[in-house]
């Protein structure tokens, strides 16, 4: 898995980038399909930067999650948990739609009648 980090209109803090991968990162711990994560901060407007994190996951459409803040880290304090959000939908939907087996289904209760 890779992880982007780009900057639109100015360059980041040095350390910022490399707080944006750890943070970004940890996306992987949700959904081990994920193929690749970008992460662009937009600092056209100096006082309130903008983060977008695009996430890549194998069959399925990416998971995109922007915010807004005064700084580049509550920007990705705040986009974190959406994209969060949209990980563990995506993965119940994929894992948790599956029909019981024959050999799970309680057959004590048809017997009784």
């Amino acid at each position: 898995m890779q992880v982007n980090v780009s900057a639109r209109h100015g360059s980041l803090q040095p350390g910022d980038q490399e707080l944006l991968v750890e943070k970004a990162e940890k996306l992987r711990r949700l959904y081990d399909r994920i193929n690749a994560i970008e992460v662009t901060v937009d600092l056209q407007q100096l006082d309130k930067p903008s983060i977008e994190i695009q996430v890549s996951v194998e069959h399925a459409d990416d998971c995109v999650a922007t915010a807004e803040s005064s700084t580049v880290i509550a920007a990705l304090d705040t986009a974190i948990p959406k994209v969060e959000q949209q990980l563990r939908r995506l993965k119940e939907k994929k894992t948790g739609h599956r029909a019981t087996g024959h050999k799970h289904i309680d057959t004590s209760a048809a017997e009784d009648e």
